[in-house]
C-alpha cells in the first residue's frame, strides 16, 4: 500500500477516533517501514491538528478530543518498541501541569494530546502542581519546556512562582503558560518564554523553543 494512503488513513483514524482503523493503519505503516517521525508528524499528528482546529471553532467538544487522543495513544503504544529501539526519536520532552491551587485540567489535557500528536514526549503531572514539583519533573525527565496552566485568576501567581523558581536555580527550562485568565501581557510581565492562547497554538510554540 502506498505510503500516502497509509498516512491518510492514520489521519482519518484520529479525526474519526476509529480505534480499529488506527490499529490497521499503524500495523501497515510498521510493515512498510515508514519512519516513526513520518507516521507521527504526517499521519497521526495531522489528524490531531485537525481536531485542534475543530475544537477551537467549537465544532467538536472535549469528549471528542479525548476520544481522538485515546485513539492516538493506541498507535503510539504500537510504535513504542520502534521508538525505544532508537528509530524515530521523539522531538523532545515537555512537562505539563496545572499550577498549584488549581484543579482544572481540561485545557491542559487537550494541550498534552496536541503535543503528543506532534511527536513530543509529554510528562503530565496533573493538577495542583507546585513550582518545585514542576522543576523535579523537568529534571527527572530531561525536559526542555515546562507548561503551566491556570484556569483561575487566583492561581495565576503560581505561574509567576514557577518562572522565579527556574531563575533562582538558573535552570535551562523554558516556561510557557496558558489558561482562561492568562494572556500575553501577563506572560511578558512575569518573564515567561511563551504564551499559548489555544491548544492549537501550543505545538508551534514548543517547536520554536526546542
Amino acid at each position: 500500500m502506498a505510503k500516502e494512503q497509509i498516512l491518510a488513513d492514520l489521519k482519518t483514524a484520529i479525526e474519526t477516533w476509529n480505534i480499529k482503523l488506527v490499529q490497521d493503519a499503524t500495523k501497515q505503516a510498521i510493515d512498510e517501514k515508514i519512519p516513526v517521525k513520518d507516521i507521527v508528524e504526517y499521519g497521526l499528528g495531522k489528524g490531531m491538528e485537525d481536531i485542534g482546529v475543530r475544537f477551537d471553532k467549537a465544532e467538536i467538544f472535549l469528549p471528542q478530543v479525548v476520544a481522538a487522543s485515546k485513539t492516538m495513544e493506541v498507535a503510539l503504544k504500537m510504535l513504542e518498541p520502534i521508538m525505544k529501539a532508537g528509530d524515530g526519536e521523539l522531538r523532545g520532552t515537555v512537562v505539563m501541569g496545572t499550577v498549584e491551587g488549581d484543579i482544572h485540567e481540561i485545557g491542559k489535557n487537550v494541550c498534552c494530546a496536541m503535543l503528543r500528536g506532534a511527536g513530543f514526549n509529554v510528562i503530565d503531572l496533573g493538577p495542583d502542581v507546585s513550582a518545585q514539583d514542576f522543576l523535579d519533573g523537568a529534571e527527572d525527565n530531561d525536559a526542555k519546556v515546562i507548561g503551566g496552566s491556570a484556569l483561575m485568576t487566583t492561581t495565576l501567581e503560581g505561574q509567576r512562582e514557577l518562572v522565579e523558581a527556574i531563575k533562582e536555580i538558573d535552570a535551562p527550562y523554558k516556561a510557557i503558560f496558558g489558561g482562561a485568565p492568562c494572556n500575553k501581557e501577563w506572560c511578558d510581565q512575569i518573564g515567561a518564554d511563551g504564551y499559548s492562547k489555544t491548544a492549537g497554538e501550543i505545538v508551534d510554540l514548543v517547536k520554536s523553543l526546542m
